[in-house]
């Protein structure tokens, strides 16, 4: 449910009002029963909430309808709508880590989270920078990656939540080298065989040289492309990153490899927040989510727009082990 004082819940009921999307997967929400009959208040839903225990997990009917909620019960009915919330984030932790288990025990196929507050999470007594890094530390995964993925466009990042000077002083030959693995990895699974792979510079025009910045594509960037290349991976870079994402977009690669936060999910953001996806890559499970924050500015006005967690389902459901 992510955190139940954003739009959330709002977007998760506009979402399993389609069909389509009780077609595709049977969708069990881990979060609190009182959030979503107040969200129904707000959207105007008339699909019906159903809670249950862990379980009848194995035993849900098939194309019924019904939302089933895994209530665990943690939030007050009142809790104030559009407001950061140490409670709402702490039970944001609660609801992501009691997914991640039921994951890895093989109870769920896949995890798709609506957004938490990076605030209320760390005064709820979690200090992690989001999702990610706490998919990673709760699965025990030390090599993971985001990707983004929005219309003719994906993205996977070799650093994230971190500032700029951190993330440049983060980016090594090995951490490029694994990020570019990973990408392959995850595209030859989505099944693209052989897949184009670009890689960003740090500097303006990639350095151009050493006209621009100390050398750092040099020193970090190039190492780690040219190990990829040397086991058959086709990538290439550094290449502009003012260039290179008009060029994924027309086709020309079919991921691109962004060194910091800003600089991959800027292109995708302005493709459209409505259609893009974050998926970590890396994790012994499926995750995606979707590419927006909690929107405290409209929470609880019914209007959020959940064409994004509508595409983190189906990407789930493509990406999800088939038994």
């Amino acid at each position: 449910m992510g955190d139940a004082a954003g739009v959330g819940p709002e977007i998760i009921l506009k979402s399993l009002q389609h069909s389509e999307m009780h077609d595709i997967c049977r969708p069990v929400i881990i979060g609190d029963m009182s959030m979503l009959e107040r969200a129904k208040t707000f959207v105007g839903s008339e699909v019906p909430v159903r809670a249950i225990t862990e379980d009848e997990l194995t035993d849900l009917a098939e194309d019924s309808g019904t939302v089933y909620c895994l209530d665990l019960d943690l939030l007050p009915a009142d809790l104030p709508v559009g407001k950061v919330s140490p409670e709402a984030g702490h039970a944001a932790f609660e609801y992501l880590a009691t997914a991640i288990r039921l994951a890895m025990d093989g109870k769920i196929s896949a995890i798709c989270t609506a957004p938490l507050n990076k605030e209320a999470l760390q005064k709820g007594g979690h200090l992690y920078p989001g999702h990610t890094e706490i998919l990673a530390d709760l699965t025990g995964t030390e090599e993971y990656s985001m990707m983004l993925s929005a219309p003719n466009l994906r993205v996977i990042h070799v650093t994230t939540h971190v500032g700029i000077v951190d993330a440049i002083k983060m980016i090594n030959p090995e951490r490029v080298y694994r990020v570019i693995q990973l990408a392959h990895e995850t595209l030859r699974r989505s099944g693209l065989e052989n897949p184009k792979i670009a890689v960003c510079g740090i500097n303006p025009h990639a350095g151009e040289n050493g006209l621009f910045g100390y050398g750092e594509e040099e020193e970090k960037v190039i190492p780690g492309v040219e190990r990829a290349q040397e086991e058959g991976i086709d990538v290439v870079g550094p290449l502009p990153a003012d260039t290179l994402f008009f060029r994924a977009v027309r086709g020309d690669f079919d991921i691109v490899v962004a060194m910091y936060h800003d600089q991959g999910h800027g292109p995708v953001k302005v493709l459209g927040l409505d259609a893009g996806v974050n998926i970590t890559v890396g994790l012994p499970i499926v995750r995606t989510s979707v590419d927006h924050g909690t929107a405290f500015d409209i929470a609880g006005t019914g209007i959020a727009d959940e064409k994004s967690l509508m595409e983190a389902i189906r990407q789930a459901v493509d990406l999800a082990p088939k038994s």
